[in-house]
C-alpha cells in the first residue's frame, strides 16, 4: 500500500508562477489491465478528443496557438532540458498533423482524451511508486530519475521545475516526461493525477477537465475518485484522504 500522504507544492513553485493553480485527484482500487470490452469506445473517446482539440488550434503556425505559446513562455521562466515541453503540446502537435491517437492503457487513454479536449497538460503517477510525499517545485539539481524508455539515469538540472519524492524525480520539467518509477503500469492500483494551469483562463479549464476525468475514471474503473483538491499560494497541500 502507497506511503504517500499528501502533495506539496514548494514555495519555490509559487515565486515563479503566483498566479498558479495545480488540480490534484487520488483514485484507490483501480484495475488498469487492458479490456477488449472497451477497447472500443476508448478509440471512439481518442478519436472524439482529437476533434475537439481543433478548437486549441485555430492558427496556422503552430507555436502561435494560445496554449502552446503560454506554456512555451512558462517554460522559459525554469532552467529545462533542451526541448522539454509541456505535455500537452507534444498532443496538439500529433492532433495537429492530423495522427491517429491509439489506445494505449485504460488509465492513459482516458487522461490523454481530457488533455486533448480541454487543452490542459494531464499527469498521472503510480502512489504506490512514490516513495513519501511527492512535491512539486524547483529543484537543486541531481535528482536521480530515469525516463520511460531509457537504460540510463538522467538526473535533474538546477533550478528545473519538477514533480519529486525522497528518492528523486517524479516527472520533470513540470508535466514533461515521466519516471519509468512511478509510471502507470497494468498493475497500477493507486494513483494520483495532476493538472496544472499558470492563468485564470487555464484554471477554468483545468478545473472543468479534472471534473471530467473524476467521472470518466468512475465510468470505466467503476471507482470513485478523491473531491478535486485546488491548490494555491495560500492552500499548497493535498492530504490523501483516509478511506
Amino acid at each position: 500500500m502507497t506511503n504517500m500522504n499528501k502533495v506539496t507544492v514548494d514555495d519555490s513553485f509559487w515565486e515563479l508562477f503566483p498566479d498558479a493553480q495545480v488540480n490534484i485527484l487520488y483514485v484507490d482500487g483501480i484495475d488498469n489491465h487492458d479490456s477488449e470490452k472497451n477497447l472500443a469506445e476508448r478509440k471512439k473517446l481518442l478519436s472524439e478528443a482529437t476533434k475537439e482539440a481543433d478548437k486549441f488550434l485555430t492558427n496556422e503556425t503552430f507555436r502561435l496557438n494560445p496554449v502552446i505559446d503560454q506554456w512555451r513562455k512558462a517554460y522559459q521562466q525554469f532552467k529545462k532540458k533542451k526541448g522539454a515541453r509541456s505535455s500537452v503540446e507534444a498532443l496538439l502537435k500529433r492532433a495537429n498533423q492530423g495522427r491517429k491517437f491509439e489506445p494505449i492503457d485504460p488509465l492513459v487513454d482516458v487522461y490523454n482524451s481530457i488533455s486533448l479536449s480541454y487543452g490542459v497538460p494531464v499527469g498521472m503517477e503510480d502512489r504506490d511508486h512514490i516513495v513519501g510525499d511527492m512535491h512539486l517545485g524547483q529543484v537543486d539539481g541531481g535528482q536521480a530519475f530515469q525516463p520511460v524508455g531509457a537504460d540510463e539515469d538522467e538526473p535533474t538540472l538546477p533550478g528545473e521545475v519538477c514533480y519529486y519524492d525522497e528518492k528523486g524525480a517524479v516527472c520533470r520539467c513540470l508535466n514533461w516526461r515521466d519516471g519509468q518509477r512511478t509510471m502507470l503500469t497494468p498493475d497500477s492500483k493507486n494513483v494520483v493525477a495532476v493538472i496544472e494551469s499558470v492563468n485564470e483562463e487555464q484554471t477554468k479549464r483545468a478545473n472543468e477537465a479534472m471534473e471530467e476525468l473524476s467521472k470518466l475514471i468512475t465510468k470505466y474503473f467503476g471507482v470513485k475518485p478523491s473531491q478535486v483538491f485546488h491548490l494555491t499560494k495560500d492552500n499548497p497541500d493535498a492530504v490523501v484522504p483516509k478511506n
